[in-house]
């Protein structure tokens, strides 16, 4: 018996069976490669589900990761550190940001998001009834209650009623749809993602950015980026809704800004951060015992600052590119198998006529990790530090792939 079936015995035996991991057990990672307990080597070309943007173990984040460490890993917000604040001038330094709030994982970086945006209607815009979110269909923005209540596909929110509410769904880059449901007096705001994700990597048409905007700052009603999987460098900017030449008052990040480490943020401008403010004799309005704590603000320090340093912001667009192009060669050489090539920067998809979770379990039997985004898209997420070679060894295995008609999930 190998190493890797003792410890899927003991899997089995232990944890919540909510997850379906597929049957491997990894053990150490360089660079867009991994390694399973048993040796056998892996191509990476999710990294974490487009978390582990500088790949993995990678020298100088391992380096001082392990210096924090050995200096000051928690104290909670109680006190300041001096991670957390230059971490939040990091971001702001970055962005249209004016103040940030650190929290640890995209949902609570929603759920905080939520809470400032309904805050902000009746305390500071004095606007009690306006309390309905409106969302997108097909969108995804966590799993607590009130973020899979935000999001748009029914099947992540069965058997969790009652829900948080209210909340209405629109079409995803209709503007019509939209400013009518935040027309309403009751609307609130507006939560969307620059590119649909888990939903099949949807890219929005020019202009519906801007004109989310535009209908926001018509009806008094703020606009929240959920820039989780978009942000920190992802699509070859630092944040997804630069490519529309716009800003939102809210932003969430997490995933790629600890390459790793847990931690999420929210940030906002100033008008709008007013929503978490506390107020004289008032409890605090919102919190996190470990949010903005040491270790995970000096990962996101060292990330921010190693994207630039090193450039690749430019490698993602120009290894980004290539991958789309590589992925719209397989729609043209196998057009009964592959459909559509889908993304921007290192966040792609390519949908595919069937079986995409099987053309997934199939990659992985021959050497290549990849990922779902939706039921019958592929995607590709891979660190910023993959290169050429390793979008052409991906392609070349998910070509054979699709030429074995691989069609029912394993």
């Amino acid at each position: 018996m190998t190493r890797t079936a003792d410890l899927l015995a003991i899997a089995e035996r232990t944890f919540v069976k909510n997850y379906r991991q597929q049957p491997i057990v990894l053990a150490r990672g360089a660079g867009a490669e991994l390694w399973d307990v048993d040796g056998r080597r892996y191509l990476d070309m999710t990294a974490g589900i487009a978390v582990c943007c500088l790949g993995h173990a990678h020298p100088e984040l391992t380096r001082r990761l392990a210096e924090q460490l050995g200096r000051l890993t928690h104290v909670s917000n109680l006190y300041w550190n001096d991670q957390q604040i230059l971490a939040a001038e990091a971001l702001t330094s970055r962005s249209f940001a004016d103040r940030v709030f650190f929290c640890n994982s995209g949902a609570e970086a929603n759920e905080a998001a939520v809470k400032l945006v309904r805050r902000w209607q009746q305390v500071v815009a004095n606007q009690p009834a306006r309390t309905t979110m409106v969302a997108t269909h097909g969108s995804f923005h966590g799993r607590s209650v009130a973020t899979v209540s935000l999001t748009g596909q029914p099947k992540y929110r069965e058997g969790f009623g009652p829900l948080f509410g209210p909340v209405e769904f629109v079409p995803f880059a209709d503007l019509a749809a939209t400013r009518a449901a935040l027309s309403q007096p009751t609307a609130c705001a507006f939560i969307v993602e620059p590119i649909q994700a888990e939903g099949g990597i949807i890219v929005p048409p020019p202009g519906y950015l801007a004109g989310l905007r535009e209908i926001c700052d018509a009806t008094g009603t703020l606009l929240v980026f959920d820039e989780v999987q978009t942000g920190v460098g992802r699509t070859g900017r630092w944040w997804g809704h630069e490519h529309d030449g716009v800003t939102p008052d809210v932003m969430t990040l997490a995933k790629g800004l600890g390459g790793g480490v847990p931690v999420g943020a929210v940030c906002a401008t100033e008008r709008a951060a007013a929503g978490l403010a506390a107020q004289v004799g008032g409890a605090v309005p919102h919190a996190s015992t470990f949010g903005g704590n040491p270790l995970a603000t000096a990962a996101a320090n060292a990330v921010l600052e190693i994207i630039e340093r090193d450039g690749l912001l430019s490698h993602v667009t120009e290894t980004g590119a290539y991958l789309g192009a590589q992925l719209a060669g397989l729609v043209r050489s196998a057009p009964g198998a592959a459909l559509e090539a889908r993304g921007r920067g290192l966040l792609r998809g390519l949908r595919v006529a069937a079986g995409a979770a099987a053309v997934v379990a199939r990659a992985r039997e021959l050497g290549v990790l990849l990922s779902l985004a939706g039921a019958d898209v592929v995607r590709f997420a891979p660190s910023y530090v993959a290169t050429r070679a390793h979008v052409d060894e991906a392609v070349a295995t998910l070509a054979k792939v699709l030429a074995e008609g691989v069609a029912n999930p394993t």
